[in-house]
């Protein structure tokens, strides 16, 4: 993670940081361990606790304790109360910045009793469902701190959502079902960043895909880009594996797995594990569900058909793989990194509410990440410069 280490080395001089306790709610992988020791480098106490019970490296989370003094409060496969009471736990801790993935962090401090909201500065969001929740929130004049929208950023969007998401996704369910993409149909049920990645991937791997959408401008992309588009009941029928990567809730639901053929694959790429209603498919089922591999719970409905469930109908790239590569995570966590930074440093820059990451710091990741590539380009000459600001 060459972009983070060079973010690292200057933390470590300049100390920018210092004595600032930092909260974060995070997949606990390697990728994150480089985020906390780079913040940790700047002076910052850091206290870390899991996003997802089943993405918690519990080595490193080890690690984190024993060698680099961070706070850990996480173990693969935590049940809800103790992810609940890890949350608190850090709340309790008067963060000063907060680091969310789903935004249950900063809503926690906002909400909890006992919360000391006084002694927070403001927030890093890193994907769209928490962002969602955070602009609601600000909506009903809740939301008393800043939030930078880390996952709205130009270099997260084409980095971590697209090709992130895009190849890790399609890991995690070749990993979970050792299924072959070429030659059947899989389903894409959202085409944001993250669902033109997966789109992209799986066509190059040999699958026809088709797109869902609720957006008319996101539905027209897809149809321009090649992808057969229609209703989600239509594609129900004609699916082989399933994707869902639309941050919203019940997007396959009984009506749709009616129609599904059997042998069917249900994936979800989303954040929460709400876009497959689990509630119906396992009402629709004949008894329990039946563990088939590792991570695929096969649920047998009642005129025979078969449709297997892949890690539970979490997000599938990080139960069922590693999640990002570290050269993505490198660009989204040197986003984050610089951002705890501004928020530091300008804390009476912004307001309430979810602000845009600043646009120098997106061009400096991106700077930064070109040049760990060895990658040149070219700079606009004064004259060109000066006709860019001319009206004339």
């Amino acid at each position: 993670m060459p972009v983070l280490a060079l973010v690292r080395e200057r933390f470590a001089a300049e100390r920018t940081l210092a004595r600032m306790r930092v909260a974060a709610c995070l997949h606990v992988t390697a990728e994150t361990a480089n985020l906390a020791r780079a913040l940790s480098a700047g002076g910052a106490q850091v206290a870390i606790c899991s996003a997802n019970p089943l993405s918690t490296q519990d080595d490193v989370a080890a690690a984190l304790v024993a060698e680099h003094g961070v706070e850990v409060r996480a173990r693969h496969g935590e049940g809800l109360e103790d992810y609940q009471a890890h949350v608190r736990a850090l709340v309790a801790s008067g963060p000063q910045i907060t680091l969310d993935d789903g935004a249950d962090l900063i809503v926690a401090a906002h909400t909890e009793s006992g919360a000391d909201l006084d002694a927070l500065i403001g927030g890093t969001e890193e994907t769209a469902t928490g962002l969602l929740r955070l602009r609601r929130l600000h909506e009903r004049g809740q939301l008393q701190r800043p939030v930078l929208a880390v996952n709205e950023a130009r270099t997260e969007r084409a980095l971590n959502d697209r090709h992130g998401t895009g190849q890790s996704a399609l890991d995690g369910i070749i990993r979970a079902s050792h299924v072959l993409l070429a030659g059947h149909t899989l389903v894409v049920l959202g085409y944001g960043w993250a669902g033109q990645g997966v789109a992209e991937r799986a066509r190059g791997a040999g699958a026809a895909v088709i797109v869902c959408e609720v957006e008319p401008l996101r539905a027209l992309e897809a149809r321009m880009a090649g992808y057969e588009v229609m209703p989600a009941l239509e594609a129900a029928a004609r699916g082989d594996v399933f994707v869902t990567v639309t941050g919203s809730r019940r997007v396959l639901r009984r009506e749709h797995f009616e129609r599904m053929k059997d042998g069917a694959l249900l994936a979800n790429a989303g954040h929460f594990d709400v876009e497959l209603d689990l509630e119906e498919l396992a009402a629709l089922a004949v008894g329990a569900p039946r563990q088939v591999r590792p991570l695929v719970d096969q649920y047998e409905l009642a005129d025979g058909r078969r449709l297997n469930l892949l890690a539970h109908g979490r997000v599938v790239n990080l139960a069922a793989a590693e999640g990002h590569p570290a050269a993505v995570m490198d660009v989204s966590f040197a986003l984050q990194a610089l951002c705890v930074e501004s928020l530091v440093r300008h804390a009476s820059d912004y307001g309430p509410g979810v602000h845009a990451v600043p646009a120098e710091i997106d061009s400096e990741v991106g700077r930064l990440k070109l040049a760990a590539l060895g990658v040149r380009i070219d700079e606009a000459t004064a004259e060109q410069a000066d006709y860019r600001q001319s009206w004339t």
